[in-house]
């Protein structure tokens, strides 16, 4: 199983259209995947599933992460960094059958000049420890607001050129 991860809980996020975008053009490739939408976490996912037993609805999640072999991340940037709602879902999730030895793919957004290249360096690091071996191309899409037309896709030439490039290489590692 493949699991595309929107990396923040935010409501109509741009994270979420990136990550649908990826999910549509990966199934024109062949591959089809799963979307996990933080937004869907439990309610009480923090006072609940954090530690301990797990929720219903957790549980869910949980074995979506179990039986998932390889992550896509899009992952936007919050205060230099990634949105605290993602760590708290990794460290939420049972280890190590959740990520071990799994594989990943990382792209990083960001309103701003850079596409979150210090965010994506700091989930590396997180993932290096988790063993969960990321992908060598990692993507940083900067000015996100004005790569997303009115139909909630990537259009700049030189995005979808790059894109495609990642998706082609994370379908093959």
């Amino acid at each position: 199983m493949v699991t595309i991860i929107a990396g923040t809980n935010r409501t109509n996020s741009n994270t979420l259209k990136v990550a649908k975008y990826y999910q549509k053009e990966l199934a024109k490739k062949g591959l089809q995947t799963s979307l996990l939408d933080l937004k869907d976490l439990p309610a009480n996912f923090i006072a609940e599933d954090l530690y301990g037993k797990k929720s219903e609805a957790f549980e869910k999640i949980q074995e979506m992460m179990t039986n998932t072999s390889k992550f896509l991340f899009v992952i936007p940037e919050y205060n230099g960094s990634y949105p605290g709602v993602l760590k708290v879902l990794i460290d939420a999730c049972a280890f190590p059958e959740s990520f071990y030895d799994k594989k990943a793919c990382l792209v990083g957004i960001s309103s701003g000049k850079y596409g979150n290249i210090r965010g994506i360096e700091h989930f590396n690091g997180v993932c290096a420890y988790l063993h969960l071996h990321v992908m060598p191309l990692r993507l940083h899409i900067s000015y996100i607001k004005q790569e997303i037309n009115e139909n909630d896709e990537l259009f700049k030439e030189d995005t979808l050129k790059f894109t495609d490039q990642q998706m082609d290489k994370f379908i093959a590692y």
